[in-house]
């Protein structure tokens, strides 16, 4: 358990030794160790909660303080209720307008939008005032590409849909894309997690994902009905881009999933959750992996998602057509699935280095 606590600007951290969670701290900007409180120290600004969150998502941590004094504010959480319904009715999924939301949410409190002296409808700003939050943004070195870009298009629709300033010019460039290879987990690797997972329900859910190489959101949204045991396929409903599609469920993953259904007997969702009526949350599997990792000793650094790159490579190592491969990911354009070829090994394989042709 992480406790955190506020006080005079600062964020105090606080749990039990673990390594892990040590390097986690030490990669959040302006963090200091107070060996005789034991307590890790961080600014309170927003970026840097913001930071703090994203890097302890998957731990449980009360950060009721982190967020209360921007929830607290009366004309903020007027245009964040503007943006839901106008997302909303765009047909943006509920991860984006949550994403979009607390972009717009920090964006507002770092312009002091104040509702003692300002309104809604004559709050205006300015390329400036976005470069100088992007420019904050840009010296934290841990933020991604895709965060930076998801923070333009939240702000471009906070300026043009929400308080109508059509007149500012939010020409900015985008930030490079990085361009990063997935970790890949082999087989070996694969199935020490699976044996490190004695629990049949969780076993369950890490085979399906790989075996069928699925989205942790599309593993945990899996209702009954979307087995299909006489074509022994899967149909995944409503993924990335509210797309439908069709993925294969292998003979192995059928047996264990047969023995999971008999004992705990799900009624709806394939893996229900704690609150009645709800499928097992993404955070919940994420901690499921993270578990099977540790007691299987793999020290790369991976993810849920890492099952579906594996899948991919492991695939495409084996022969199977890159098309193939990308019906079954979902993925619309071959240049993402392009990706593992980069990382597959039976293309680096014929590639013989000039030192195998040397004799000393």
């Amino acid at each position: 358990m992480i406790i955190v606590k506020e006080q005079n600007g600062h964020l105090y951290i606080q749990f039990d030794y673990n390594k892990e969670l040590v390097e986690k701290m030490r990669t959040i900007p302006g963090r200091r160790w107070i060996p005789e409180k034991k307590v890790w120290e961080i600014p309170s600004d927003l970026i840097t909660r913001k930071i703090f969150e994203e890097k302890f998502a998957v731990e449980a941590v009360n950060i009721d303080t982190i967020t209360s004094k921007v929830k607290g504010n009366e004309s903020i959480t007027l245009v964040v209720n503007k943006v839901d319904t106008e997302l909303s009715l765009r047909g943006y999924s509920h991860k984006t307008i949550k994403a979009y939301k607390g972009h717009i949410r920090r964006f507002l409190m770092f312009l002091n939008f104040d509702s003692t002296n300002e309104t809604v409808n004559n709050r205006r700003f300015t390329t400036d005032d976005i470069k100088r939050y992007l420019l904050l943004l840009f010296k934290q070195k841990e933020l991604s590409h895709s965060y930076m870009s998801q923070v333009i298009s939240a702000i471009k629709i906070l300026s043009r849909d929400i308080l109508q300033q059509e007149e500012i010019k939010l020409e900015l460039r985008r930030p490079q894309k990085e361009k990063k290879l997935p970790s890949i987990l082999n087989e070996d690797e694969v199935i020490a997690i699976f044996k490190a997972t004695n629990n049949i329900k969780h076993k369950t859910i890490l085979v399906l994902t790989y075996s069928s190489g699925l989205r942790v959101g599309e593993v945990a949204s899996l209702k009954l009905e979307d087995i299909d045991t006489g074509r022994m396929m899967i149909h995944v409903k409503k993924a990335k881009g509210k797309k439908d599609r069709y993925t294969l469920l292998s003979n192995t993953a059928m047996t264990i999933l047969e023995k999971y259904i008999s004992q705990e007997r799900p009624l709806h969702w394939l893996f229900p959750g704690g609150d009645e009526g709800k499928h097992l949350t993404t955070r919940s599997i994420q901690k499921i992996f993270k578990k099977a990792v540790n007691i299987a000793g793999i020290q790369k650094n991976v993810t849920v998602h890492s099952l579906r790159h594996s899948f991919a490579t492991h695939l495409l190592e084996s022969g199977t057509d890159l098309r193939y491969i990308q019906e079954l990911l979902g993925h619309s354009s071959s240049k993402t699935t392009e990706i593992y070829t980069h990382v597959s090994k039976a293309s680096i394989a014929k590639i013989k280095s000039p030192l195998d042709k040397m004799r000393f």
